[in-house]
Order: structure tokens, then sequence, then C-alpha cells
């Protein structure tokens, strides 16, 4: 199943995407697509439903984030060699670990806002990874079970702010709108291994992230398994793995977004995104 929410911010319905590629709505059957519902047996109460007998959903209504109810917007930071070395960094012996706020989270075609002071506002196209189940202490031969499913993220990032503006990265990654999530939760059984996704991103036009999930130093099992030693997951936390090469810190010269240009990116199997820029 492809979940979504639609609807004005603050105001999401629950839908999802039939294989026509057609929204139906699903507030008659469900209350939300949230961490709540995920835990309460959601995608598992959805099984066996009649798509066909939902409500059309007419026009082209703005969506949502995908999920709602995140408790933690946790990151995976350099996990991709190919990414690592445009940046001029070692592969770190286990996974790095920051958080963004789960204020900036926003909708996959909402604007993206470069954040007042802002010199260094760069894209970063990201698997997301959303927990069904709670993860406690879990090897990595179990991890996936804990999966709900998977979504395309935008972990936009203020360079200045995350790399020179003292203690974590916390401080470059969480400006409001810094967190589109969507368009689409893909349930766990349509991905058939979140380790070969192709993925992109471009800015006005041109292809600056052509990458693949392959190239993960650590993968998605490995991640939810370390994760789970230092806290619980619970459902409905989303977990960005990172980004393949070509992020604007990358180029030379080092390239930036700026009011008016427009963010477009996808993966494979899960959906796209487009975002304008505006000033914040």
């Amino acid at each position: 199943m492809k979940l979504l929410r639609y609807g004005p911010k603050g105001a999401e319905k629950p839908g999802l995407l039939d294989d026509d590629g057609t929204i139906r709505d699903l507030s008659g059957v469900i209350s939300d697509v949230s961490g709540k519902a995920l835990g309460e047996g959601l995608i598992e109460s959805l099984s066996g439903l009649d798509v066909k007998s939902l409500p059309v959903v007419e026009g082209n209504p703005r969506l949502g984030p995908c999920v709602d109810g995140v408790g933690k917007f946790i990151c995976i930071g350099l996990n991709y060699a190919d990414h690592a070395a445009e940046s001029g960094m070692e592969l770190p012996e286990e996974p790095v670990v920051f958080f963004k706020a789960t204020s900036a989270i926003c909708g996959p075609d909402d604007t993206v806002e470069i954040p007042r002071n802002s010199v260094k506002t760069d894209w970063e196209v990201e698997l997301g990874v959303v927990i069904g189940k709670e993860a406690k202490y879990v090897s990595e031969a179990d991890a996936l079970d804990h999966v709900a499913g998977y979504c395309v993220i935008n972990d936009v990032s203020e360079r200045d702010f995350q790399l020179h503006r003292s203690g974590q990265w916390v401080k470059g990654k969480s400006a409001d709108t810094f967190g589109p999530i969507g368009p689409w939760l893909v349930t766990r059984d349509e991905v058939a291994d979140p380790q070969d996704l192709a993925m992109w991103l471009e800015v006005n036009g041109h292809r600056y992230q052509n990458g693949s999930t392959r190239t993960m130093h650590f993968g998605v099992a490995t991640v939810i398994a370390h994760l789970s030693q230092f806290m619980s997951l619970q459902p409905g936390d989303v977990i960005s793995t990172g980004t393949p090469p070509g992020v604007g810190m990358g180029q030379k010269p080092q390239t930036y977004l700026k009011p008016g240009d427009k963010i477009e990116l996808g993966i494979d199997g899960l959906g796209q995104q487009s975002q304008d820029v505006v000033a914040g």
C-alpha cells in the first residue's frame, strides 16, 4: 500500500494511492496515518480492504507529511561511501547519529524556507524509514520486522549553521520546512530490497544527485539494530538514512539554494517531491 495524508496543513485526512494512481479517501476507515495508529496495527487492519470501494479524492489536493505523530526524527550522517569522499571525510566506524526537530517536518511539495542569516542552505535526497513496531535491543536479522514502510525525505541542511555555529549538527538541520516527508508511506511488503533503490535530486532542472541505496555504508537493518541499542524506537519514529553524492557543499564551486529555486527529487517506487524555495 501507498498510504498518504492530504488536505490543508494541520487538517490532513488519511488516504491511499491506488494502482491507477488515484487518491482514495481513508477517513471512513481510519482516523489518520500516525505513529499511534501504526502501533495499534494500522497496516494489518487495512489488509483485504476493497480499495475500489473507497471514495475518490477529486482534484489535486495538497499532500501533507505521509505520517503524523512523529516522536523522533533521527538522521544518519556520512552513510554513503561516495558522499563521504566528496565531503573529504573518513567513513565512520559506526553510524553517525543526529536529530532533526520534528517541527521541521512538512509536506513533500510544500515550500522550503531559507532561514534568516543563512548563507549555505543545501539539499539531500534520502531514504526514510518509518518504524511500525517498538524496537529495543533488536538484532540485524530481526530489524526489518519493525519497519512500517519507506518514504522519500529531503534532509534540507544549512551547512554554516551545521558546521560552524558550535554544538551539534541539529542547528543546521532543524529550521522550519527542513524535513519534507512523502509523498506517501510505501509499506514494507512493497519494497523488495531497501538496499537497491535508485534516487535522484535536481535543482532548477539540473541533476545534482544520481545515486542508489546500494552504496550505503550501513544498511537499513544495521542502522535500526544500532539505534535500538541506545534508545527504543517507537511506532511513527522516522529515520533518515543518509544521502548519496551531489550535495551543494560538494560542488566546485560550492552551490547553495536561493529564493526562486525549484527542488525536485525522488526514489524509485517511493514517489517524488517538488519544492519551491523562498526566503524565510
